[in-house]
């Protein structure tokens, strides 16, 4: 049986039976009635395929990344795949790294899925506007509200502050912020713009290239061997954290005796670091969760007007700032 014998045995249109087994759109009851009806005559089970031929659609979401490794994007990735899998909705990945015309590539991949998930600035603003002007549905994870897409983020500035309030009261005096090249508006950016506005001048920002611990090593080996060391690292993420403490340990410095050390995500590998990892925590496989669940909405026609959100964030204290008795530390 397919779904085009329940539609002529309900005297409905396909896109009526389709809406009404998945509940992705207003059915009038005597109809939804019908269809089950014959639903229930016919024993009949929708198959994903015949599901979205019937709805002109692929049942497929692309996912566009600048890159796959590292714990941050598989965590979001996780969190999107678990729901776009309950939806029944397959995943296509597109990894921009290394890889030639990267805009044809993404023009492609628009072609063959409902809509597309898209990280940051991964894609170029030219791009973006036309795929918003060719009716594409889109969501960005990690980038600042712009028409015609819905926006998910993660809170940056508030707990970027919070963290450098929290290195001043230890007492220390001279730090260093370890992050990409600042350059575009995105979540590092916040974080360096949050812990300057605590701590002004005491504070520099230190190129590290990318966010890897591979970065964070080779860019705090050369700031710890300087003449003036700064008495506290704050890193762009937990990555490059995780590379700092190692260039520490290999300079024979304490952690934080010497010292301290700070992150950002709070991945797996930071609680169980030597000493444990302060850091920011953030939502990283609600934020695909709920990416997916937004892209959704906007494919069904759930809703056809973008929606921006941010979610909450917060320091964790740990044993890598410095001991602080007044803090819980997790």
């Amino acid at each position: 049986m397919t779904i085009y014998e329940v539609a002529r045995r309900a005297g409905v249109s396909i896109a009526t039976v389709s809406r009404t087994l998945r509940g992705t759109g207003p059915v009038a009851a005597k109809t939804r009635e019908k269809v089950l009806k014959a639903v229930e005559e016919l024993n009949f089970t929708p198959s994903r395929l015949g599901v979205s031929l019937a709805e002109g659609r692929h049942a497929a979401n692309g996912v566009v990344f600048p890159d796959l490794a590292g714990p941050y994007y598989a965590e979001v990735l996780l969190g999107y795949e678990e729901v776009a899998s309950e939806l029944g909705r397959s995943v296509i990945i597109l990894s921009t790294k290394g890889r030639t015309r990267v805009g044809d590539l993404i023009k492609d991949l628009a072609g063959r899925v409902d809509g597309m998930l898209i990280f940051g600035h991964t894609v170029p603003e030219p791009l973006v506007a036309e795929l918003v002007r060719l009716g594409v549905r889109l969501v960005f994870v990690s980038r600042d509200p712009l028409p015609g897409a819905d926006t998910l983020r993660s809170e940056n500035t508030a707990s970027a502050r919070a963290l450098a309030a929290h290195l001043a009261d230890h007492g220390y005096e001279r730090f260093a912020f370890l992050g990409a090249p600042l350059t575009s508006h995105d979540d590092v950016d916040e974080r360096w713009r949050g812990v300057r506005s605590v701590l002004g001048g005491a504070i520099e920002a230190v190129d590290t290239g990318h966010y890897t611990v591979e970065c964070g090593h080779e860019a705090a080996t050369k700031l710890l061997k300087g003449r003036d060391r700064p008495r506290a690292i704050v890193c762009s993420d937990d990555e490059v954290a995780l590379g700092a403490l190692l260039a520490a340990e290999e300079l024979g410095l304490d952690v934080p005796g010497d010292v301290a050390v700070t992150g950002w995500d709070d991945i797996m590998a930071a609680r169980h670091a030597r000493p444990a990892l302060t850091t920011v925590r953030q939502p990283m496989r609600e934020l695909g969760a709920r990416a997916a669940r937004a892209l959704d909405e906007l494919i069904t026609g759930v809703r056809d007007t973008p929606s921006h959100h941010t979610l909450a964030t917060a320091p964790v204290i740990r044993a890598s700032c410095g001991h602080h008795p007044q803090e819980v530390r997790t």
